[in-house]
């Protein structure tokens, strides 16, 4: 299953580094409508409760929604421009470190949460509901710098990348914001190695948390790879039909002679 998974993300990839160098008109709008995706997604998984068209009013026009939280509000604002950071940051060289997940993090949560932005716990972290139990806080800095070191070699591969994403997720060494910091990590590497970043969806929230907790209960990271080799599938698939669509159209009226 996952082997094919593989293939067909392989093809897929080709079929998209061919189209390049892309227009950069039709890139510009098929980046702004999947970087207020991830805002509304990577934060609903987190309980905000602002849907994909009030996320994109508060972002595009600062429309405040009645009966949503302050926070809610800001919490969108700081996701998207933590996306467009993501963004520049994937087209430089530079590489991808601790320093790089800490500033991240320091912008999702910039406005919601000030107090704790870009700076490591020193209290347990649990999560509701889940028997994961996160390291010690005072283990927090040493694996920082191993997985920064990690992160430094690493492929950019999918396995490569959606393995970053679960080892940052069991680190969990910020306060809050621990899920939104690694989905955009995936994404800033998914980028660099040419690819479209991945929108975990609402509805798939359940299997994206069982196969995190799986993988840090019993070390299994198979349902966790093949889920987001699933939706790296899905969302390649979806970003070459809206590319192709944006190609130019031969003029049937013209003679091909």
């Amino acid at each position: 299953m996952l082997a094919a998974l593989i293939d067909s993300i392989e093809q897929r990839k080709a079929r998209l580094d061919r189209l390049r160098p892309l227009s950069a008109a039709a890139l510009a709008q098929l980046q702004k409508h999947y970087d207020v995706e991830l805002t509304y997604t990577s934060n609903a998984i987190e309980g905000n409760t602002l849907t994909l068209r009030e996320t994109a009013e508060v972002i595009e026009h600062g429309i405040t929604v009645g009966g949503k939280s302050l926070r809610d509000h800001l919490e969108a604002v700081d996701h998207y421009e933590a996306v467009q950071w993501m963004r520049e940051l994937a087209a430089r060289t530079t590489p991808i470190d601790e320093s790089a997940v800490c500033e991240l993090h320091r912008r999702i949560v910039a406005r919601s949460q000030p107090a704790i932005a870009g700076i490591y716990s020193r209290l347990p972290r649990r999560i509701a509901g889940s028997s994961v139990v996160f390291p010690n806080p005072a283990k927090i800095p040493q694996l920082m710098e191993e997985f920064s070191a990690w992160l430094k070699t690493a492929p950019l591969d999918p396995a490569s990348v959606f393995e970053a994403h679960f080892r940052l997720t069991a680190i969990h060494p910020f306060g809050d914001g621990n899920g939104r910091t690694a989905r955009l990590l995936m994404n800033l590497l998914l980028i660099r190695g040419g690819y479209p970043p991945v929108a975990v969806r609402l509805e798939d929230r359940k299997t994206y948390l069982d196969a995190l907790e799986r993988g840090s209960l019993v070390e299994d990271l198979q349902p966790f790879q093949s889920f987001m080799h699933e939706r790296l599938e899905a969302t390649l698939g979806e970003y070459l039909s809206a590319l192709e669509e944006a190609l130019p159209q031969p003029d049937p009226t013209r003679s091909a002679g």
